[in-house]
């Protein structure tokens, strides 16, 4: 991992407090400081720097699932939270590849195996060939899985 210097070390401070992601984070540090990093290296940054990222709250959509098609669903599966919420999931044990996965479901219930692999590169695998999930759905998945690494103590 890169060292900062206490000037970028600031400007990685005031990014958090300004309530952006680890990946926004990511994205700056390249793009404006020149300083490439994998996303949990972006990861264990703030945490070596004491910075807490900024909850933000997702506004509620009005009665999405009344949308949602009839009949599609799988039975054994468990539902999405009302609103048509993205679920994001870890597993307890990672799949051999990654050093931590899971999987999500989007908020139209379609589901898909993500992972991180040991050189930090994030993948994901969807269950229905060709499907695509939503740019909302994508933005809140990276949101909550940060949330989700979070509190599993990656």
């Amino acid at each position: 991992m890169a060292s900062l210097t206490p000037a970028q070390s600031a400007q990685v401070s005031s990014w958090v407090a300004a309530g952006e992601t680890l990946s926004q984070i990511q994205a700056r540090l390249s793009s404006e400081l020149g300083i490439t990093m994998t996303f949990m290296d972006v990861r264990f940054l703030v945490d070596d720097l004491n910075l807490t990222l900024v909850e933000k709250e997702e506004p509620k959509k009005p009665d999405e699932v009344a949308a949602a098609p009839v009949g599609v669903e799988d039975p054994a599966a468990a539902p999405p939270a009302t609103g048509g919420t993205v679920t994001v999931e870890v597993d307890t044990i990672a799949q051999p590849h990654a050093m931590v996965s899971g999987n999500v479901t989007f908020s139209d219930g379609q589901k898909a195996d993500w992972s991180i692999d040991h050189q930090g590169r994030p993948g994901m695998t969807v269950r229905l060939p060709g499907y695509r999930p939503t740019q909302e759905d994508i933005v809140e998945f990276q949101t909550k899985l940060d949330a989700a690494l979070r509190q599993a103590g990656y």
